[in-house]
Parts: C-alpha cells; sequence; structure tokens
C-alpha cells in the first residue's frame, strides 16, 4: 500500500514466551484473526482491496523470549482499524508459544498530515509576515498621500499650494513649499498655505491682514531666512520650526502635531467660563424645537426664555431687550448681529453657521450647531 493512502497506522507490541521469527508472528495474525467476522474482514481479504498494507514486524530475542512491536497500516475508516487491533490483541499463540499483544495506540495519519501542514503554514506566516506588512504599510501610505493629496488646493493670482482650510479658518500656517503643504495635509492640518520661496506673494500679505498667522519653517538657515522676510511684511502671532538641521517635510504626522501642540499651548487657549457648560445644555433641549423655525431665542444669563421671536425681528428685539445673555437661533451669524450683542453684554451666541465676521472679539462666544454635534 502506498504511504500516501494510508490513513492509520495500528501499533502493537507483543510478548511471545519463546523464540520465534517475523513469519511465525505474522502468520500467527492472519490464522487467528481469520474467519473471526466473515470474509470480508479477513487480513488477506482486506490486503486484497488494498484496505490493509504490507504487516511491519520489528522484534528481538533475549534468552528464552522474543518481544517486539508490530505495526499495521490501514486505509479503512476507524471502527474497522479498531476492529482489527481489537481481533489482533486476541491473538495468543505464535506456532506452540504463548503470547501476548497489547494495542499501543491506533495513529491518523491525516492527523499527523495535518500538524506538518500546520507548522509550515506557520513557518509560511513568519517567513511573509514582515514582508506582507511591510507591503500593507506601504499600499496604505499610498492610498493615503492619494487622499490627503485630493485635498491640495492652489490659492490666489499666484496659484499658491494650500489646503482647503485656508478659505474658513481664522487662522493661516505658513510654510515655505508645496511638500511642506502636502505633509501638513498627511497630518490632518488644513489651513496652511506655501510662500514658495523667500519673496513673500501678496496673496499671503493680503491674508495676514484679516487672520492670525502662524509660521511653520524648516530648522535651517533656509527657515530663517523667510522668517526675517515674514516678518518685514506682516505681523506673526506665533513661530514653529522643525527641529535643527531638518526641513519641514520630512517631520512624520506625529512630530508636526506634537509641534503643533507644544507650541500653540505657549498661549493658553480661551478658557470656557464655566457658565457656558449650561449653554450646551439648553442649545441640545432647544435644538429640535428651533431648527427650521427661522426663530430666535433669547436667554438670561441663567438661562431662562427672555423672548421667542422671528429672525427677522431679531436685531429690533435685541437692542430693546435688556438682560439678555445668550442667543440661540435658526440663522446665520453676521458682524451685525455681532457688535450688537458686544454691544448688549452678550456672552454667547448659537447659530447654524457663521457668516463673514471680519472682526471676531474675544469677549464673546461664537458657537455653531455642529460644534455641539447636533445637526
Amino acid at each position: 500500500m502506498h504511504s500516501s493512502i494510508v490513513k492509520y497506522y495500528v501499533r502493537l507490541k507483543f510478548d511471545v514466551e519463546g523464540v520465534v521469527e517475523k513469519a511465525d508472528l505474522i502468520g500467527a495474525i492472519f490464522g487467528q484473526t481469520e474467519g473471526l467476522f466473515g470474509p470480508e474482514m479477513n487480513l488477506n481479504e482486506l490486503q486484497k482491496t488494498w484496505k490493509v498494507g504490507r504487516i511491519e514486524v520489528n522484534l528481538e530475542s533475549k534468552g528464552n523470549r522474543t518481544y517486539g512491536e508490530v505495526l499495521i497500516p490501514m486505509s479503512t475508516d476507524i471502527s474497522t482499524a479498531a476492529l482489527i487491533a481489537a481481533a489482533v490483541e486476541s491473538v495468543d499463540k505464535v506456532g506452540p508459544c504463548s503470547a501476548h499483544f497489547t494495542l499501543i495506540g491506533i495513529e491518523d495519519v491525516r492527523e499527523s498530515k495535518r500538524r506538518i501542514i500546520a507548522e509550515r503554514a506557520k513557518s509560511i506566516v513568519k517567513e511573509w509576515a514582515s514582508k506582507s506588512i511591510s507591503e500593507s504599510e506601504e499600499l496604505l501610505k499610498d492610498i493615503m498621500d492619494v487622499a490627503r493629496r485630493s485635498k491640495l488646493i492652489t490659492y490666489g493670482k499666484e496659484e499658491l499650494p494650500a489646503g482647503p482650510g485656508i478659505h474658513t479658518s481664522d487662522t493661516i500656517i505658513i510654510v515655505e513649499g508645496r511638500a511642506d503643504v502636502i505633509n501638513l495635509l498627511r497630518a490632518g492640518i488644513e489651513n496652511v498655505i506655501a510662500v514658495e520661496g523667500v519673496k513673500i506673494p501678496e496673496t499671503v500679505v493680503k491674508l495676514s491682514k484679516d487672520k492670525k498667522v502662524i509660521a511653520f519653517l524648516d530648522g535651517d538657515r533656509g527657515g530663517d531666512l523667510i522668517l526675517k522676510e515674514l516678518s518685514q511684511m506682516m505681523k506673526i502671532d506665533k513661530v514653529l520650526r522643525a527641529p535643527p538641521g531638518r526641513e519641514v517635510e520630512d517631520l512624520t504626522p506625529l512630530e508636526i502635531l506634537e509641534i503643533l501642540k507644544k507650541e500653540v499651548q505657549i498661549q493658553p487657549a480661551e478658557e470656557v467660563p464655566t457658565h457656558l457648560e449650561g449653554l450646551s445644555a439648553k442649545v441640545q433641549e432647544s435644538f429640535s424645537s428651533i431648527s427650521g423655525t427661522l426663530e430666535a431665542i433669547i436667554l438670561d444669563e441663567k438661562f431662562d426664555q427672555i423672548a421667542r421671536v422671528p429672525v427677522n425681528e431679531l436685531v429690533q428685539r435685541l437692542e430693546n431687550t435688556e438682560g439678555a445673555k445668550y442667543l440661540i437661533f435658526d440663522g446665520i451669524i453676521t458682524q451685525r448681529l455681532v457688535d450688537l450683542a458686544l454691544k448688549k453684554g452678550m456672552i454667547a451666541i448659537v447659530g447654524h453657521r457663521m457668516g463673514d465676521i471680519t472682526e471676531k472679539p474675544s469677549d464673546i462666544s461664537l458657537k455653531t450647531f455642529d460644534e455641539f454635534g447636533l445637526e
């Protein structure tokens, strides 16, 4: 029987009270098991139909005894293999000598093969894991690069490389070149624009008049020169630098965020007054009843409602209302409304979105519903 079709190995040990040969043992096994369970279960018949392979015997004689092992390869089901094992155990004579056969075990060849395959699979995984991970990371990086670069825009008449946040943010981050912009986009920073050289473009100068300016420059001589030029052309609110000898385009996203976080914390973030915490609850409570109505709710300092009016009457009503501290309304926050709220000593305004706010006072909080997780 070819080893590839063997399913089980039936292994037995034997002890014979006398000196015998292999042929004696095999003859005893065939002879004493014949006819026990019908002709179809005879070992001779099973061998003819390739159900049982060549029986192997390993023996050793010592003194007046012979002992060893018998190995029977089988391609039957486990029940038949067990029956044959039990039949061989019943053999009690080898020639004239008393004998005793005991089953050692039935080895499932397929299980052994499965173990070999599993071990080989583990080996394959170890061989290819690092390569696969490397390729996957590279693929993910490529995909993320494409996604980030798709956000790259050009801005102004000079068509400067920039991020889409340059349109909406009240702060701009100025970098040297296109590669720096792409690297900040990769880190999720979108309010960025490049000057593309030492000469500062007119577009950037104009932006600096309406927005806070952060300069994020290389940690080398080139960064020094650009910083000097920027300082002569505009007011810079904050200066960020790459580590000495390094360029912004070579920083990892984590390094970029760490630099931004560390430097921005030099100027403490505006603390939200404790009483604004109550505003969040009031906004959550009022949103469903006010959204889509084009109405406004005016609240006092305890968040009690003073009035609810149509948006087109809001300015007039505010001018004639005392004690108004908070405004929640279904509309756009405009510069006119902000100026009036500041004049009335209000604390916060919450609306659907911001209009064109050119002067944003620090004494009043301006919020949109989406900042509260609404809309």
